[in-house]
């Protein structure tokens, strides 16, 4: 069975998706680990009621964020994880692990990239004005939401949104296509050819 690592920092709703695909068999592997950089993230009692083995790995207890990233690379390194997929994971992931475990790192945004990267995307999308937003599943890459991009999914905004309005919406889409992008990469179905991600089969 192959192994997920997933990284999170908060809720964990797109957590929770994985858990409940992976327990129904559409995924093809199991978590054998979620590590949290918030000793309060309550994502880790999700993992924890799943009887998943959660990893805090405290931020504010690390003197460096080059000393955080070592521990967590040696963590990685120990567990060698087919995939890593970061859940609301609100860190970018270190230049080392990224080489490491190249297009073996997974990220879901809340908006239509290239458009909106980085924080607040929901409100971002409410005060350009946009029509169409949604989601994105990606490869991570040294850059902030700049991976080579697997699977998308686009939803309306509509006139009276506000940001806390579309993010639920955009969520919906967001535990739909993770666990999807999760399979393909699994079934071997993902190939990488420069900035592009082609499906197998498809």
């Amino acid at each position: 069975m192959k192994k997920i690592v997933v990284l999170v920092s908060g809720r964990g709703t797109n957590l929770q998706a994985l858990i409940d695909a992976s327990r129904s068999g559409f995924i093809p592997g199991t978590i054998s680990l979620v590590i949290s950089d918030n000793p309060v993230a309550y994502a880790l009692r999700r993992a924890q009621e799943a009887g998943i083995p959660t990893l805090v790995l405290d931020y504010q207890s690390f003197p460096s964020k080059k000393a955080y990233e070592a521990k967590l690379l040696e963590v990685l390194e120990q567990e060698n994880p087919d995939l890593i997929c970061l859940a609301g994971y609100m860190r970018i992931v270190g230049k080392e692990i990224v080489q490491r475990f190249r297009n073996r790192i997974m990220n879901i945004h809340p908006s239509l990239l290239p458009a909106f990267p980085g924080l607040e995307a929901q409100r971002q999308a409410v005060e350009y004005g946009v029509k169409v937003s949604g989601c994105t599943v990606h490869f991570v890459d040294e850059g902030m939401d700049t991976g080579p991009i697997i699977l998308q999914a686009t939803c309306p905004v509509f006139e009276d949104d506000t940001p806390e309005t579309l993010a639920e919406r955009i969520l919906r889409y967001e535990h739909q296509i993770y666990p999807q992008a999760v399979k393909l990469f699994l079934e071997g179905k993902l190939e990488v050819r420069g900035r592009k991600v082609f499906i197998r089969g498809e």
